[in-house]
Order: C-alpha cells, then structure tokens, then sequence
C-alpha cells in the first residue's frame, strides 16, 4: 500500500530497471498503477537492461517486476513489505 504525502508536493522522475538479457517482455507494477499487469512495460536496451521512467510523487510504493509472465523481484531493491500472496514485495521510497 502505497504512503503518499498529503502535501502538494511535485512528482519526481523515478527509474524502475531490470538486468534480464533473455526476457522477452518486462512490466513494472505496483501501487502507483493499482498492480496492472501491462500499463507498465519496460523497454529493453542492447545490453539486455530494461527501463522505464515514471513521475511519481514522494512517498513509499509497493513494487514487483512481470518477466515473461512470472513475478520478479528487484536484485536491487534493500527494503520490502509482505504481501498477502506468501512472499514480498520490493519498496521504493521516493523523497
């Protein structure tokens, strides 16, 4: 569940990426998309490093990867939250 601020406060440009060189399709979701499935693809570079780039504004969100149809978590992420599916999901705080 996602902590947003209750002050006007400006969104800022958040990167979500993703290292899968053999992944055929990555979206991100979370709180900030209501955990859609497919709002949120990531676009993949030459090296195999997917990306996307959302404004999101300062608070804590829930997140997870979709690769090819099965969940991920960031390798990257340090903090996560439980979720009511047995396992986690990542937490990014935006400042």
């Amino acid at each position: 569940m996602a902590k947003v601020s209750n002050k006007k406060q400006k969104a800022k440009k958040t990167e979500f990426s993703l290292l899968a060189p053999s992944a055929q399709s990555v979206f991100l979701s979370g709180d900030f998309n209501q955990w859609d499935l497919s709002s949120h693809p990531l676009k993949r570079d030459k090296n195999g490093m997917w990306k996307i780039l959302l404004n999101l504004k300062p608070g804590q969100y829930g997140y997870r990867f979709l690769v090819d149809g099965e969940w991920q978590n960031d390798p990257g992420c340090c903090d996560f939250i439980e979720n009511p599916f047995d396992s986690s999901n990542c937490l990014k705080t935006v400042e």
